[in-house]
C-alpha cells in the first residue's frame, strides 16, 4: 500500500483532499466497452453493416446527427455512414450505418 497525504495510506481516511469513491455492481450487459459508459443501455444506438468480419461490436452508440461512426481496429479506423434504412434487432429498430472506408494510422 502506498502512502497518501499526511502519511495515511492512499485511498483511506477522510481528511482534506481525500477522494471518496462510490462503487456499484454492474451486470455483464452493463460493462463499458470502447469508451462507452455503463449507462449506454438508454443511449441511442446504431447497427453497423459491412466492413471487416472481426469488428468487436455491430451495435454501437449512435453518433450525433450528420456524423459518421468511426471504429478503431487494427491500427486504423473503419468508417460507417448513415443510410435511410433501419434494422430490427433484439434492442429494437436501429438506424443502419454502412461501411464505406478504412483509414490507417501512421506508424
Amino acid at each position: 500500500m502506498t502512502a497518501g497525504r499526511g502519511g495515511r495510506p492512499a485511498g483511506r481516511g477522510g481528511g482534506a483532499g481525500a477522494v471518496r469513491r462510490r462503487l456499484r455492481r454492474v451486470t455483464p450487459g452493463q460493462v463499458a466497452r470502447c469508451g462507452q459508459t455503463s449507462g449506454m443501455d438508454n443511449a441511442p444506438k446504431a447497427a453497423l453493416e459491412g466492413g471487416p468480419d472481426d469488428l468487436p461490436e455491430r451495435i454501437v452508440p449512435a453518433p450525433e446527427p450528420g456524423s459518421d461512426v468511426k471504429v478503431p481496429l487494427r491500427g486504423g479506423y473503419e468508417h460507417f455512414r448513415a443510410t435511410t434504412r433501419e434494422q430490427q434487432t433484439d434492442q429494437g429498430a436501429l438506424p443502419v450505418y454502412e461501411w464505406w472506408e478504412r483509414t490507417e494510422l501512421p506508424g
